[in-house]
């Protein structure tokens, strides 16, 4: 079992920055894929960035590559943070934390939303026009 919460959400003006925070916590050995999703009100979930739980490489969505970047902090706890840039107002939608299990030999990890089946509350990110 994987529980994932996130925090750091809020509203920021265009062309600044903000960081999204996911604490995961896996009760079961294994290695996971994870993912920051979006969904924008009236549209379908995107993926925004991926990283697998052994700080393996980085996904990014093609729209978004260059002021996304996604890490992993598993020193004290295991944590995923997205940091995004230069925010937009096409930015605004709740951002999910999501996780996949891995094999071992797995390398397979994106940022595409239908191969999770582990989500967090999500948390809501608003930059206004």
């Amino acid at each position: 079992q994987v529980q994932l919460v996130e925090s750091g959400g809020g509203s920021v003006q265009p062309g600044e920055s903000l960081r999204l925070s996911c604490s995961f916590r896996q009760t079961t050995f294994g290695k996971l894929c994870l993912a920051w999703i979006r969904q924008a009100p009236g549209k379908e979930r995107e993926g925004v960035a991926s990283i697998d739980s052994n700080n393996g490489p980085t996904g990014y969505m093609d729209s978004i590559e260059g002021r996304a970047t996604i890490w992993l902090n598993n020193t004290k706890a295991s944590v995923v943070h997205l940091r995004l840039d230069n925010l937009k107002p096409e930015d605004t939608a709740k951002y999910f934390c999501a996780a996949a299990p891995m094999t071992q030999w797995s390398t397979l990890c994106r940022p595409y939303p239908p191969d999770f089946s582990i989500w967090g509350q999500g948390i809501q990110v608003t930059v206004p026009s």
